[in-house]
């Protein structure tokens, strides 16, 4: 009776703990909560600098940056791009544009400036923050510029300045009430899947988001923990999972504006450093570069890290655990849309409990998920892959001016749609198999290239490698691979080609194998493979166009 009424109905999988209570605050109210209690703990250092803020220094500098913007006359609702590297100001910065009631949107400092002029006019901003270095991509694009640094610029306003004369103002300019369901944040999602969209979230989105995945930090936490702060400040989870988690349990940010190993390493070692959420080429690189080995690694007081943006191969997995025995691995899953991490790993009820091995671990309190086929759109039991959609609090309130999109994404009964093919397992831990969008047909099988780069990096000459689809007139699409290779090793395209052919079925064999120099990844650490995939065309019709050259010069 029971398999019948399933039937029928739809299977949706839930938390397995109690729900938690999101409060009706602003997103700065819910991070400052009890701040005067540890005024004079750092909250934000710079790992090269050592600049530092204290919770104090915080908390005074949010409401004076937002009294600034609003008697420069910035209305609720408006957007403030924020075009920055990681810098121990940024928490500061963002959470003053909250707190006047503008919207947050930081873009990539490193993009080209024709790409931060694409974001700043597709999110109709009103204003710019940025530091000196990067004033000039940003000064043509006729809008205010506020600058950072302490050297002068004559045609942006200067930071300092602008908190000075925000002491000195009365209170006359008008108070915006700021309410929960406001947006706060306009991050814009990864170009990698197309193009580039606005995602609208609000304080709800954003607080009910913290109370899920911190449901589990005890009080015996808050105030412990260092974390580690070199995920771009602009990438959501920069922004929510690092900084505002971190104000919120009253740790300290370690802030790294760029991953040079041995930076790195020294960072966690003299700051210090308990959790260090990275990319998985940085675990390749703790992992597989020597220059780990000039560190004393049992100085390290690290306890997890997080990687994210990408699926993490089993090889790799295994051998960063064999050398950091003490250090456990924790893969998350988040996106943009549902305003960061979806599912976690720690369980609070076990001593040292963790999900699975590449699991992205467990679903979190007040989410509800769902997988579905996605030729039919029917919700599937346990233990069978399909499309995860999520449902809950943290689901964004569209992309920006972009209805067809939205609509898209999330359905009429208030599921998102991620575009994410996994499954759950009988003990309720949750793994990805691929992105919808990324899986190769190969003359009908679906070819997960996630798992044939996982074989192609537990190869030892292969350091790096990503898989993507090539047009093939029989098979319709064939697997084809870039990988780098270690600089000492004699193998040649055609030897990583049969080695991966020795571990996976036929179908899945790689047809094409380049070897490069690098893998190009986004910020976020995901492989850029529409990018790949063109460049692998044109050195195969350039390598055609040579040989044809060749046989007509022979004939």
């Amino acid at each position: 009776m029971e398999a019948l009424l399933a039937h029928n109905e739809e299977q949706i999988f839930r938390s397995r703990y109690p729900a938690v209570p999101v409060p009706d605050v602003t997103l700065p109210e819910f991070v400052l909560q009890d701040v005067e209690l540890y005024g004079d703990k750092v909250a934000f250092v710079e790992a090269v600098t050592g600049k530092a803020y204290t919770y104090s220094e915080v908390a005074r500098d949010i409401r004076r940056f937002a009294k600034a913007l609003r008697s420069l006359g910035l209305r609720k609702g408006r957007v403030v791009v924020v075009v920055l590297p990681n810098v121990a100001e940024y928490g500061i910065v963002a959470l003053g544009i909250m707190a006047a009631g503008g919207v947050f949107s930081g873009a990539n400092p490193t993009a080209h400036s024709s790409e931060i002029k694409k974001q700043v006019e597709a999110a109709d901003a009103k204003l710019i923050v940025t530091s000196g270095p990067i004033y000039e991509k940003v000064k043509d694009l006729d809008l205010p510029v506020i600058v950072l640094d302490e050297e002068r610029i004559e045609s942006a306003m200067n930071w300092k300045e602008l908190l000075e004369a925000a002491d000195r103002a009365g209170n006359n300019f008008t108070n915006n009430e700021i309410h929960q369901t406001d947006l706060c944040a306009l991050p814009f999602s990864s170009g990698t899947t197309g193009m580039s969209k606005g995602v609208m979230l609000t304080h709800r989105n954003l607080v009910a988001n913290l109370c899920s995945t911190l449901f589990s930090v005890g009080p015996e936490m808050i105030g412990q923990v260092t974390t580690l702060g070199l995920i771009p400040f602009f990438h959501i989870y920069g922004i929510t999972g690092i900084c505002c988690a971190t104000l919120r349990n009253k740790g300290k940010v370690v802030v790294m504006n760029r991953f040079e190993l041995r930076t790195f390493l020294n960072a966690l070692i003299t700051q210090e450093v308990t959790f260090a959420p990275i990319v998985p080429p940085i675990i390749l690189a703790l992992v597989k570069n020597p220059i780990v080995e000039e560190f004393d690694l049992s100085k390290l007081k690290l306890k997890a890290v997080m990687t994210a943006a990408a699926p993490l191969a089993p090889e790799l997995l295994a051998a960063f655990e064999k050398k950091f025995p003490d250090v456990q691995v924790q893969e998350a899953y988040g996106l943009t849309e549902h305003s960061c991490i979806t599912l976690t790993h720690g369980d609070p009820a076990i001593p040292n409990g963790i999900s699975k091995k590449n699991s992205v671990g467990f679903i979190l309190p007040n989410l509800e998920i769902k997988f579905i086929d996605p030729e039919t759109g029917r919700s599937l039991p346990k233990n069978t892959a399909g499309e995860i959609c999520v449902r809950s609090q943290c689901v964004m309130q569209g992309y920006f001016n972009n209805e067809e999109e939205t609509a898209r994404t999330i359905d009429k009964n208030g599921w998102l749609h991620t575009g994410d093919i996994g499954c759950i397992d009988d003990d309720g831990d949750i793994f990805i198999v691929d992105r919808i969008k990324e899986l190769i047909k190969y003359k009908g099988f679906q070819v997960a290239p996630a798992e044939l780069e996982a074989v192609l990096l537990s190869h030892p000459s292969v350091e790096d490698a990503a898989v993507v689809p090539l047009p093939d007139e029989e098979a319709g699409e064939i697997p084809a691979a870039c990988v780098v290779i270690n600089q000492n090793s004699k193998e040649t395209e055609e030897d990583i080609i049969n080695y991966v052919a020795s571990n996976v079925a036929n179908y899945k064999k790689v047809r094409a194998l380049q070897f490069v120099d690098t893998i190009p990844k986004s910020p976020s650490g995901k492989i850029m493979r529409r990018f790949l995939k063109e460049k692998m065309i044109e050195n195969m019709e350039s390598k055609d166009k040579a040989n044809n050259n060749n046989n007509n010069s022979n004939g």
